[in-house]
């Protein structure tokens, strides 16, 4: 039998009523070098968990019950988790004779559920986030349409641009999304003929999943106001999007990604009603990323350029 458990991991403790281990197999070397014969839990596990299996132990030589417990075994000895069962050894005249101890080591399955808590709470941190700002979408949508077909039509186009982007975060494992393939999504939902009316130029960063799924909104809303009153409702219209890096300021902090969307004015412009697209392209965007927007609008051209802070990307 003892040849047999070497194979398969198992801690097996025998201890006399006096607590005192006769014999083990397969004993983690942290523990007194893995020679534990002849000492007590005390003497070969942690302080207050050795006190509490040691209390159940007195238990079961007491009630002759077995007991079941999930025991960590300290930073100290590797941070492992093991799955452990004391059942009495009695003998013919049901006298009993000790203790023996299983224990199955389940660290591997304690790490997993942590990971997938872990998981699960960012999962639903960032569940309803996205439930915000489709809420706020919504409400904002809502005020501003004539009528219902008005708000479905707006209210759908929206929604799929937060799913683009939502799309390449999720892809990501949550970790956000590149500038570039951002911009090549919003702007294919609308040119899939790739016919080079919307340029990116610049440097390319790594957003967060925040400024990944504002950053989209804000592209979904100039590429739309474009089309339907600015340079891309021409022939041959086009629109220049950059990304440059802002200098270091005085104190020394990290440099801000200034993102500009500039085309020929013409008829370009936002409504002059204060709907959604101002809003969000103003205050919602700005706001939910910490930073600064405006609009230059001049009888030659109109930008708009958007602040975003470090803490919301990771530059190349």
């Amino acid at each position: 039998m003892l040849r047999a458990l070497r194979n398969t991991g198992i801690v097996v403790i025998y201890q006399t009523p006096d607590l005192a281990v006769l014999w083990a197999q397969n004993v983690p070397a942290e523990w007194s070098q893995g020679d534990i014969i002849g000492k007590t839990d005390g003497e070969f596990l942690s302080g207050p968990m050795a006190d509490r299996i040691a209390e159940l132990k007195r238990g079961v030589l007491a009630s002759g019950q077995p007991e079941k417990l999930e025991f960590h075994e300290g930073v100290e000895h590797g941070g492992r988790w093991y799955d452990m069962w004391i059942d009495a050894d009695t003998g013919d005249d049901d006298e009993i004779a000790g203790l023996v101890t299983t224990m199955v080591e389940v660290t591997d399955r304690k790490r997993r559920e942590q990971t997938l808590r872990t998981l699960l709470r960012e999962v639903s941190h960032r569940s309803k986030n996205l439930l915000a700002i489709i809420q706020s979408i919504a409400t904002q949508t809502g005020r501003t349409a004539s009528g219902i077909d008005s708000f479905l039509d707006r209210f759908r186009g929206r929604l799929h641009s937060l799913a683009s982007s939502q799309d390449l975060v999720t892809s990501s494992n949550w970790r956000g999304a590149m500038l570039s393939e951002l911009v090549e999504g919003q702007v294919g939902r609308f040119r899939e003929d790739d016919d080079g009316s919307v340029r990116f130029e610049g440097v390319d960063v790594h957003l967060n999943p925040n400024a990944a799924l504002h950053i989209g909104l804000a592209l979904h809303e100039l590429v739309v106001n474009s089309m339907s009153h600015g340079a891309l409702s021409r022939p041959g219209g086009h629109a220049l999007l950059t990304a440059s890096l802002a200098p270091r300021g005085a104190d020394g902090g990290a440099p801000s990604l200034i993102l500009t969307w500039s085309e020929p004015a013409g008829a370009a412009g936002l409504p002059e009603r204060k709907d959604f697209a101002s809003v969000a392209l103003e205050r919602v965007v700005p706001l939910s990323l910490d930073g600064t927007a405006r609009f230059d609008v001049s009888e030659e051209r109109l930008a708009y350029r958007l602040e975003v802070p470090a803490a919301n990307f990771e530059a190349g």
